[in-house]
C-alpha cells in the first residue's frame, strides 16, 4: 500500500474547510513552514502522521516545537524539508551543500507561495514546494501538493487548486 501524503505550506494562520477536506484521505501530512497560529495545526485531521518545519513568520513557540530542518526516510524516500530553500538552480544560502550532504531524493520548502515542482538533475533530487494555502502574499491562487510514495518513488502527483487568495 502506498503513503498517501498531502504537502501544505504557508498558511499564516489560515486553514479553510475545503483544505481540510483533501487532508481527510491522506496519510501524513507535511507543512512547509509559515504555520503562523498553532490553531491551524490544532485543526489538522486526527490520526495522521504531521511532518512540520517553522518559517520566518512562526514565533518562538513554533521554533520550539518544529524545527528548521527536517529529514526523514518513508517507503524508501529519503526527504528533507526547510521553510525557505530558494529553488533550482539558485538555492537559499547553504541549501545546495546541505543537500549534497544528505543525497535526498525530496527536496522541499515554501516561502515563494509559488507551487512548482522539478527535478533537479545536478542535485539529483526532486524539488517541491507546494505554494500557500493562506491568504497572506502575493500569490494569486491557493494551492497544495498530493501525492503517493510506494517503493522509493512518488507517484499519482496533482496540484490541487484551493480557490483564488481572497475569496
Amino acid at each position: 500500500m502506498p503513503t498517501k501524503v498531502a504537502l501544505i505550506s504557508d498558511s499564516h494562520s489560515y486553514i479553510d474547510h475545503k483544505t481540510l477536506t483533501y487532508l481527510q484521505d491522506v496519510d501524513e501530512i507535511w507543512h512547509a513552514g509559515d504555520i503562523g497560529d498553532q490553531k491551524v495545526m490544532d485543526q489538522l485531521p486526527s490520526g495522521k502522521t504531521i511532518r512540520a518545519v517553522f518559517g520566518n513568520i512562526d514565533d518562538q513557540d513554533a521554533q520550539m516545537n518544529y524545527p528548521e530542518w527536517l529529514e526523514w526516510e518513508i517507503e524508501g524516500v529519503k526527504a528533507l524539508m526547510t521553510h525557505i530553500g530558494g529553488k533550482p538552480p539558485r538555492y537559499a544560502k547553504g541549501v545546495k551543500t546541505k543537500i549534497r550532504e544528505l543525497k535526498p531524493q525530496l527536496f522541499i520548502c515554501g516561502h515563494s507561495h509559488i507551487c512548482k515542482v522539478e527535478y533537479d538533475a545536478e542535485l539529483k533530487t526532486l524539488y517541491m514546494n507546494p505554494g500557500a494555502i493562506g491568504q497572506q502574499g502575493f500569490h494569486m491562487m491557493r494551492t497544495l501538493l498530493l501525492f503517493d510514495l510506494e517503493q522509493g518513488q512518488v507517484k499519482n502527483l496533482r496540484v490541487v487548486e484551493l480557490g483564488k487568495r481572497g475569496k
